[in-house]
């Protein structure tokens, strides 16, 4: 499966950006999906995953209560909402696909999109 990111930017803290992940080539409702985030020189992170019928969520204890991942299985895209943001939020943001129910490793992980840059300002 491809997957191609979206939506990233530069916005002040306190602000909001909604990520897109659009997916393509594969049974979108047949993958988990989730979100990492990297920054230079440092490991991907995990911030978020959905079930595949998006029934199911987890999230980092850094963004709860300030980012919501959610999935159109119609239209083959996840969704990363990110509200409140703040300086330690900037990085690389990275959505992926796994074949289990949901992941928070990496290395659950078999499919990744590019990337898309977010940057938050103090």
């Amino acid at each position: 499966v491809q997957l191609q990111a979206s939506g990233g930017g530069l916005v002040q803290a306190g602000g909001s950006l909604r990520l897109s992940c659009a997916a393509s080539g594969g049974t979108f409702s047949s993958y988990g999906m989730g979100w990492f985030r990297q920054v230079p020189g440092k490991e991907r992170r995990f911030v978020a995953t959905i079930s595949r019928s998006g029934g199911g969520t987890l999230y980092a204890d850094s963004v709860k209560g300030r980012f919501t991942i959610s999935r159109d299985n119609a239209k083959n895209t996840v969704y990363l909402q990110m509200s409140s943001l703040k300086p330690e939020d900037t990085g690389v943001y990275y959505c992926a696909a796994t074949g289990r129910l949901v992941g928070s490793s990496a290395r659950e992980y078999n499919y990744w999109g590019q990337g898309t840059q977010v940057t938050v300002s103090s």
